[in-house]
């Protein structure tokens, strides 16, 4: 007679049950970036009395506007999501000059050949950021500001420069490696607090952007010259530059997070990374925790 199965070890369940949380969560920090997907594809497919591009760009607003009036974003979050619609903006205008992509449609509300709704798809970032902080309870051990926001100021600079002088991507990688060595990222799943390496939340942060690029340019948001005739795939070198611009984003929400408070990893952070570096049966649980969401306007 067959020997009956073993229960599935608790650590699977454990595992399972945390990255499933894990991506219930996720799926909150990105609700911006969806809700503009979900415009982006209602004006594709939709008979409107405007541009699509005027439209998307009331779509944002509205979404923006509602994001704040019921609470989901906070009246900070929403100022550092017009900070980021103002530097991608400026990014878009350099880049559209020198042709490296254009828009298909354009509108009343553009300028320099730039729809303003561009900018929001850079607002996304920095709303997911926001969201992923509150959310996840954020912090960052290890985090020299001055340093990384140097490196960030070089690479945000490089996007423009690069036209004009040598690319200079790789050494600014470097750098960023340099800068960020020993830096770590504190972020609460259910019961356990986790740790991970900012370089890597850089990689992988930049790596589902180029997703989500590949899909707006699928839906026509933009679209790259090798793109004007036929969809093709978006380079896969885009996936540095992506993980660069992300540098840029962690260091303007880390500036707002500085002065309330929410940056740097406490003793617990400590404590629990000297926990991770031991085998894992012996680290420890903390108790079973949500971050509360703070009304409109609040910290």
């Amino acid at each position: 007679m067959p020997a009956p199965e073993a229960p599935a070890p608790r650590t699977s369940r454990t595992l399972t049950r945390q990255l499933l949380r894990f991506a219930r969560v996720e799926a909150e920090c990105c609700l911006f970036a969806v809700l503009f997907f979900v415009g982006l594809a209602l004006v594709r497919t939709l008979p409107l009395p405007l541009d699509a591009a005027d439209a998307l760009l009331l779509w944002c607003l509205g979404v923006t506007l509602a994001l704040w009036r019921y609470g989901w974003e906070t009246g900070r979050e929403v100022a550092v999501i017009f900070a980021f619609h103002l530097v991608g903006i400026a990014l878009e205008l350099f880049k559209v000059r020198q042709g490296s992509w254009s828009y298909p449609d354009t509108g009343i509300a553009t300028v320099g050949g730039v729809p303003l709704y561009s900018g929001f798809m850079y607002a996304a970032v920095g709303s997911y950021l926001c969201q992923a902080w509150r959310r996840f309870d954020l912090r960052i051990t290890g985090y020299r500001p001055l340093a990384t926001a140097g490196v960030a100021t070089l690479v945000y600079a490089n996007f423009f420069t690069a036209h004009v002088i040598a690319d200079l991507r790789l050494p600014l990688a470097v750098a960023l490696l340099v800068v960020t060595w020993r830096t770590s990222v504190r972020f609460t799943v259910g019961a356990r607090r986790y740790a991970m390496p900012l370089a890597l939340s850089f990689v992988l942060i930049g790596f589902f952007l180029w997703l989500a690029e590949n899909l707006a340019t699928l839906l026509r948001a933009w679209q790259y010259p090798s793109q004007e005739s036929v969809w093709t795939l978006v380079h896969a070198a885009k996936l540095g530059s992506w993980s660069l611009l992300v540098v840029v984003s962690i260091v303007l929400v880390a500036a707002v997070k500085a002065t309330e408070g929410r940056l740097y990893g406490s003793a617990e952070d400590r404590t629990v990374l000297r926990a991770y570096d031991a085998p894992p049966d012996r680290v420890p649980l903390q108790r079973e925790r949500e971050p509360q969401l703070p009304r409109a306007g609040g910290r």
